[in-house]
């Protein structure tokens, strides 16, 4: 395998390397492109562009994109399924946050 074919290889292995041209990207989710333009219209991902100007998606996006279709589907509106998500990912990083907060503070023996 030529050196250059190599370094793609790699990057598929890579969750944020943006694989999916937009139709293989509705395929997968079983969607349509206009869904995947309705979620980055939103804000929720933001597709890389090719050479060409066509959106890109990573396997990151794609299963962001798979929680919104997944919210849709039991009837939430796309721009509320988008906010719900924003809001569950500040709720993670917030949590996560805490967690590391409290161990450090663990480490140095103050109680909390």
């Amino acid at each position: 395998m030529p050196a250059e074919n190599a370094a793609v290889g790699g990057n598929l292995d890579d969750d944020d390397y943006p694989a999916y041209t937009m139709g293989r990207a509705a395929d997968v989710l079983g969607t349509t492109p206009a869904f995947l333009r309705a979620v980055g219209e939103s804000g929720l991902i933001t597709p890389l562009r090719s050479e060409g100007g066509h959106r890109r998606y990573s396997r990151r996006q794609l299963r962001i994109a798979a929680r919104a279709r997944e919210l849709v589907g039991q009837g939430t509106p796309v721009e509320a399924a988008c906010r719900i998500i924003t809001l569950e990912n500040q709720l993670d990083d917030a949590l996560r946050l805490n967690r590391e907060i409290r161990r450090k503070l663990d480490e140095r023996g103050a109680d909390i």
